[in-house]
């Protein structure tokens, strides 16, 4: 087993357990509800922001299990917002990860309100937990609010949706994709720093290193969407160019988009050069996305 793969299993063994405890136990009154949050949850992600965070509080000199429930709180607001991305309002998505969507299985109301209760949950957890002082906590509530809220991934979404069917642009393009994608998984650096207690230095070569990667993954992922299968994706692919949605390749073309992941990944490694060594895991990462499959 390769060093990266080593890393991120026992990386995600943590955040999973972590997860566990998080969410209300199954069986809970309101059951349904319940039930429909652990199913999007537990649908087999991957876990890479959560898994970016505790690497970011490692590498900028966090000790412990101080950044876990930042790290959960930033899985949580991701589940919500593919819970609400798949709906038939938004990308209309029968599949997510191989499996039925949320809607598909507990109906858009319960999936509407399952994504609520996430989103709640997650600055609960992170405004709760003590095992960080609280200037460090409101930082971390901050950072969230601000990567997720209009001017971040929320704001991405719409300008997404008010796209559909307009004139190709890489100016749109970016704008979308800076928020939707780079910003929340730039977050996810941001926040494991800021639970360290980092220097500026340190933050912002980790918030470069986050936001070119983000980009560099959502360029993959409009790649993936125009090269993949759907059994690879675990989902429905080619459905942006049917819908008119704005994409990497159909604003620029296949093979300058697979150029401007690679320059975004080499850029993002260059961010991490202050780190030295230490900086491998985020690294391999940074690799993976450009190389991934799925």
């Amino acid at each position: 087993m390769s060093f990266l793969s080593e890393y991120l299993d026992a990386k995600r063994a943590v955040v999973e357990k972590a997860l566990d405890a998080f969410l209300p136990p199954a069986g809970e009154p309101p059951a349904r509800l319940h039930e429909a949050m652990r199913y999007s949850v537990f649908s087999g992600g991957k876990r890479l922001r959560p898994i970016l965070a505790l690497a970011a509080f490692e590498l900028a000199g966090g000790e412990g299990d101080g950044a876990i429930a930042p790290a959960c709180a930033l899985e949580l607001v991701h589940t919500y917002s593919l819970i609400h991305d798949d709906l038939p309002a938004m990308d209309d998505d029968d599949t997510r990860r191989g499996r039925p969507t949320n809607h598909r299985v507990f109906g858009e109301a319960t999936a509407i309100l399952a994504g609520d209760a996430l989103l709640t949950l997650a600055f609960g957890i992170a405004a709760a937990d003590e095992r960080l002082a609280p200037d460090r906590r409101a930082a971390v509530i901050r950072e969230l609010a601000e990567a997720n809220g209009s001017l971040g991934m929320a704001g991405g979404q719409e300008a997404d949706l008010e796209a559909e069917g307009a004139a190709p642009g890489l100016d749109a393009i970016e704008f979308i994709h800076v928020r939707k994608t780079a910003l929340p998984l730039a977050a996810a650096l941001r926040v494991g720093a800021l639970a360290a207690g980092a220097g500026r230095a340190d933050l912002d070569a980790l918030t470069v290193f986050g936001r070119s990667v983000g980009l560099a993954f959502q360029i993959v992922d409009d790649l993936l969407d125009v090269t993949g299968t759907a059994e690879e994706m675990g989902k429905a692919v080619g459905k942006d160019l049917a819908r008119g949605k704005m994409t990497y390749p159909g604003v620029v073309g296949v093979e300058e988009s697979r150029r401007r992941a690679g320059e975004l990944v080499d850029r993002a490694v260059g961010a991490l050069e202050r780190f030295g060594p230490r900086s491998r895991p985020l690294a391999e990462i940074a690799a993976y996305v450009a190389e991934r499959r799925s």
